[in-house]
């Protein structure tokens, strides 16, 4: 009897085994079966957008060296003037030409070739010719028999044709001896007729850098072709094999090779086997306008899917830990099933949903401080219970500090709701706006739609200009801060309403003008309503006796103010429970004037007939801070594109207005500052252009900006006393 039964419990026993043996496997196969669902998801995700991002890509890179060929062909026509002014006097000519290879480090050579015989001092073929090598500029007379002009590229395109050209690359072995680009426009007499083609060789070296810097995937190379096929850029050997590059444009060139075309039809695509890399794509595009050069993007599967790839195994790993895991919770769970009260499961799935909550309370703060040479920023929050109604943030944007302090009505969990679509509406808002009435505004409507629990929110925004020390702010009913100046004062604010109560309330943009060594100081009435055993509150004139004792003492960081502030808060409580969140933000702007080794202002009126003006004072403005050529000529395209932009948008057409661009410079930065009087005008609220598109269906604006911002380590925009101030600026070191 006692065996029969010892047999049943085992049998039992087995049924139950088995039972969860099939659970984990049934569990085990249905997580497969959806890992392979997301993972084939996700594989047709980033194939889709493979294409986006390669085209992405090769137009950024493509408008690059397009606007790198502008500038060097809008340099060449500058330089056509003085020459045709000395035409008649053939000595000078050397030294002009001279200059612009000395001025310009990607400019191998300059030449003027003239129509035979123009000259009668001179043999039938003249062609002075100024080249770099090594460190120095050379000038030589280089025609003869065996350099026959006449019957080169350049020579029949600009003289013959009448028409500017760029050639296809190729090795100059009379004057540099380097790889060059020859581009080449016609001089003209009084009548209009050409006599010699002038232009200059152009170090290929420029493109090889700028196409091979900064991928998406670390094997990622991009060439740059010819029309017909020819190498004018590829990566170096330590990032790419010259076989390699050799079998992609061996493919691009051999028409039988099969080809798709992109999910826009912009590009080619050719895929084909690697024996290290795997799979790879060539795309390939030509470059619109002249040159007409082939712009090629190779990546590989290896890399394009990595992280899918690495996700799948990861997902693998977890599923193996999820079934070691499974098999332990059942067993606890047959084990002590039966002993686990439902209460003490409701309470702790509240405490743990609680815990979230409050994890995602406080990672909606900002992450870390701020602290520059210009401004110190720090905020301190405790909450009276798991989460709060508190909210604090701060962020720089265009050279400016957004930053925001509330209370929600209440507290607990509704507030915290409120909190948070909040704070997220000021994140995004600021984002796009600059001006705090207008985003207390936008901030209200939202508070004010379906607020039937009439719960309101204090808050106060302020936009810091670090450059000037300008302060805007808008209050909605909330404590007026402390400003430490010297002295310790309330700033002068005007109360409002609270957000939500009334939607169409028009609130009251204030300004002050801070000094260069300021502190402010933010609080919520968690600090002035803190309360001892007996009730009596910490208010408002402990908090400023202990601003006072800090200054005395010199201990005004944000970091120990508010820890100061804090303490002598728990102190006064005795003990007694926190019954209201306590949130501190303190600002402290400490602006430095530096000595400027450079100011000088340029006069114009909006007239882009100017802008040749414009360019040699920031030639000048480069050459007597000896920037060097490459970034002179990027701040050239920077500031010109700035100009005309004020030239077009903040005057109505046909008004005469007044531009002044000044020049500033320290050691370690260089301002360019445009200052105009015309209508309010903010280039930085615009849209980016979408690149993707082609120049036919891409709407006017927008590119410009992206360029500037490109280009200069920041921008920033003021509008004040009624007038538009545009700023760049550009470190030196």
């Amino acid at each position: 009897m006692i065996k029969d039964w010892l047999n049943k419990l085992k049998n039992h026993k087995k049924k139950r085994a088995l039972s969860a043996i099939a659970i984990m496997l049934l569990a085990g196969a249905l997580i497969e079966l959806i890992s392979l669902v997301q993972y084939n998801y996700a594989h047709s995700m980033v194939e889709e957008g493979l294409d986006y991002r390669a085209e992405n890509e090769m137009t950024l890179k493509a408008v690059y060296v397009i606007n790198m060929l502008k500038s060097h062909e809008d340099m060449v026509r500058n330089y056509v003037w003085p020459i045709q002014r000395q035409i008649n006097r053939p000595e000078v000519i050397p030294r002009i030409i001279k200059r612009v290879v000395s001025s310009n480090e990607d400019v191998m050579t300059c030449f003027v070739a003239f129509m035979p015989g123009y000259y009668s001092q001179h043999d039938n073929l003249f062609e002075p010719v100024a080249f770099r090598r090594n460190d120095s500029v050379f000038t030589t007379q280089i025609a003869s028999e065996s350099h026959d002009y006449t019957k080169r590229e350049y020579y029949q395109e600009a003289v013959l044709n009448n028409n500017g050209h760029w050639s296809d690359p190729y090795m100059d072995s009379d004057a540099s001896g380097e790889s060059v680009t020859t581009y080449a426009i016609p001089l003209t007499d009084d009548s209009g007729k050409p006599i010699a083609a002038f232009g200059i060789d152009l170090s290929t070296q420029f493109i090889n850098d700028t196409l091979n810097t900064q991928h998406n995937f670390p094997s990622t190379f991009f060439l740059l072709l010819t029309e017909d096929g020819k190498i004018i850029s590829q990566p170096d050997s330590s990032h790419t094999q010259q076989s390699e590059v050799d079998a992609v444009v061996r493919m691009i060139n051999d028409s039988t090779v099969e080809r798709e075309s992109s999910s826009s039809g912009l590009s080619k695509i050719i895929t084909f086997k690697d024996k290290k890399m795997g799979t790879g794509y060539a795309y390939h595009a030509f470059i619109k306008g002249q040159p007409h050069w082939q712009v090629v993007m190779v990546c590989y599967d290896k890399e394009v899917f990595a992280k899918l790839n690495d996700m799948r195994r990861n997902m693998l790993l977890l599923m193996l830990g999820a079934f070691s895991l499974l098999g332990f919770i059942i067993y606890l769970f047959n084990l002590y099933v039966r002993r686990l009260h439902q209460s003490n499961l409701i309470k702790e799935r509240s405490d743990s949903e609680l815990r979230v909550a409050q994890r995602i309370q406080s990672e909606m703060l900002p992450s870390s401080d701020i602290s520059r040479e210009d401004v110190d920023v720090s905020g301190k929050q405790v909450t009276a219970l798991e989460v709060g109604g508190d909210l604090y943030d701060y962020f720089i944007r265009d050279e400016k500090l957004y930053f925001c302090i509330g209370d929600v009505s209440g507290k607990g969990v509704p507030s915290s709701l409120v909190m948070a679509v909040v704070h997220s509406q000021f994140r995004s808002v600021a984002q796009h706006e600059s001006n705090p009435m207008r985003i207390m505004q936008i901030i209200n409507e939202t508070a004010c739609e379906g607020n039937e629990t009439n719960m309101f929110v204090t808050l106060f925004i302020g936009v810091l200009d670090l450059p000037t020390g300008r302060l805007r702010y808008c209050n909605a009913g909330h404590d007026a801060p402390l400003l430490l100046d010297g002295d310790v004062k309330l700033l002068n604010v005007t109360a409002n309403l609270p957000l939500g109560v009334i939607r169409d309330f028009k609130f009251v943009k204030q300004e002050i003008q801070l000094p260069q060594e300021s502190t402010l100081l933010f609080y919520t009435d968690g600090l002035t309503e803190n309360a001892d055993t007996e009730h009596n509150l910490f208010g408002l004139q402990r908090i400023i006796d202990t601003v006072k004792t800090c200054q005395e003492q010199n201990q005004t960081s944000p970091m120990v103010l508010m820890d100061t502030l804090h303490n002598e808060a728990l102190q006064f409580a005795k003990g007694a429970q926190q019954s209201d969140d306590l949130t501190m933000l303190v600002v402290h702007y400490h602006r430095q004037d530096e000595d400027l080794v450079l100011d000088e202002k340029l006069p114009l009126s909006n007239d882009v007939r100017q802008v040749p003006q414009l360019n040699e004072f920031i030639e000048s403005v480069g050459e007597r801070l000896n920037l060097g050529s490459a970034i002179t000529s990027q701040l050239k395209l920077a500031v010109e594109e700035a100009v005309v932009n004020v030239m077009n948008y903040a005057y109505p057409i046909g008004t005469q207005g007044d531009i002044t661009v000044d020049a500033q410079a320290t050691e370690q930065w260089l301002k360019i500052i445009i200052t105009d009087q015309g209508k309010a005008f903010d280039p930085t609220q615009g849209s980016n252009a979408d690149t993707t598109l082609s120049a036919e269906d891409r709407p006017i604006g927008g590119l410009g900006i992206l360029l500037v911002q490109q280009l200069m380590d920041s921008i920033n925009y003021e509008r004040h006393d009624g007038k538009n101030v545009f700023t760049m600026k550009k470190f030196r070191t």
